[in-house]
C-alpha cells in the first residue's frame, strides 16, 4: 500500500473523531488522497470540511497557518512534495510562530510516475529538514503513517510535514506506531552471533530496501543493523542514551534515501 493511500485512510478515521478537522489540497485531492469527507466547503455549505484551495500552494499553506492560529479547528493542506518550494515562506513562518500546522506532501521521491523531472523532488526533503523547529516525518508503511499522525496531532509548538509515497510499499513486519515519536528505532536487528559491522539508516520507501540489503550482506557474513528514521527532528530531541542505543559510536553508518545528500 502506498503511504499516501494509508494517509487517506487515517484521515477518514480521524475525521470521525475530530469534527473540527478540516482541509484539502491544491487541486490534487484525487492524487494526494487527503480528504476528511465528501462535503465541500462553499459559501452555500459552510459546514463542509473539504476545502478546494485551488492551484495556490503558498496561499494554501498561509491559510493553514491562519486556521491553526485561530485554534478553533485543526487544518491541513496537501500537495506534491516538489511543490513545497512554493510554500517555503509560510512553512518557515509556521516554525517561527511555533504553531502545529499540518502539511501533507505526497509523491515524495523520483518514483512518482510519468510526469518527469518537474515532479521529481530531490532537494525538498533536505530543505524541509533544514528549517529550525520544523518536523518532517517520512513514514515507511501504514503503521509508521499512523504514528506520524499521532505525532502531528499531539504537537503544540512546532509544525509537521508528512512525506508520503505514490508507489506501493510492503507492510514491514517490525514497524511500530509509537516508535515514530522517538524519531528513529531499530526495525531489523543484527545477529547476536557476531560483532556489529554496519548500520543502515533509511527513511520512508527506502526502509524495506535497507532490510533487503541487510539480508544480502548477511549472506556474506557482514552483520548489519537497520534503523528506520522517520524524523531526524524527533530523534535529535531524544536523550543521548537513547541515541547511542540506536546508533552506537564507532560503527560504520550508511544512509539510504531517494534524495540529495547534505554532505
Amino acid at each position: 500500500m502506498a503511504t499516501r493511500v494509508a494517509s487517506g485512510k487515517v484521515l477518514k478515521l480521524l475525521s470521525a473523531q475530530y469534527p473540527t478537522l478540516v482541509g484539502g489540497s491544491a487541486d490534487l485531492s484525487s492524487s494526494t488522497k487527503a480528504m476528511v469527507d465528501d462535503h465541500d466547503y462553499t459559501k452555500d455549505n459552510p459546514s463542509g470540511r473539504h476545502i478546494h484551495f485551488g492551484v495556490r500552494e503558498f496561499s494554501m499553506a498561509a491559510m493553514i497557518n491562519g486556521l491553526t492560529l485561530h485554534q478553533g479547528v485543526i487544518g491541513f493542506g496537501s500537495t506534491f512534495l516538489v511543490f513545497s518550494d512554493y510554500q517555503k515562506p509560510a512553512l518557515r513562518l509556521a516554525a517561527l510562530m511555533k504553531i502545529p500546522s499540518l502539511f501533507i506532501f505526497t509523491h515524495d521521491s523520483i518514483a512518482v510516475g510519468e510526469d518527469g523531472p518537474t515532479h521529481e523532488p530531490v532537494e525538498q526533503l533536505l530543505m524541509l529538514r533544514s528549517i529550525p523547529n520544523f518536523n518532517l516525518i517520512r513514514p515507511a508503511d501504514m503503521r509508521e503513517t499512523i504514528g506520524a499522525y499521532k505525532v502531528a496531532l499531539a504537537a503544540k509548538n512546532y509544525p509537521n510535514a508528512i512525506a508520503l509515497t505514490r508507489q506501493d510499499l510492503p507492510q514491514l513486519a517490525r514497524s511500530t506506531i509509537d516508535a515514530v515519536s522517538k524519531g528513529a528505532y531499530i526495525i531489523s536487528k543484527e545477529t547476536n552471533t557476531q560483532l556489529l559491522d554496519l548500520i543502515l539508516i533509511a527513511t520512508g520507501s527506502e526502509v524495506h530496501l535497507a532490510i533487503n540489503v541487510q539480508k544480502m550482506l548477511l549472506r556474506n557474513k557482514i552483520n548489519v543493523r537497520v534503523v528506520s528514521m522517520p524524523s531526524t527532528y524527533l530523534f535529535d530531541q531524544q536523550d543521548e542514551s537513547y541515541q547511542r542505543e540506536i546508533l552506537p559510536k564507532n560503527i560504520k553508518r550508511v544512509a539510504i534515501e531517494l534524495a540529495i545528500s547534505d554532505s
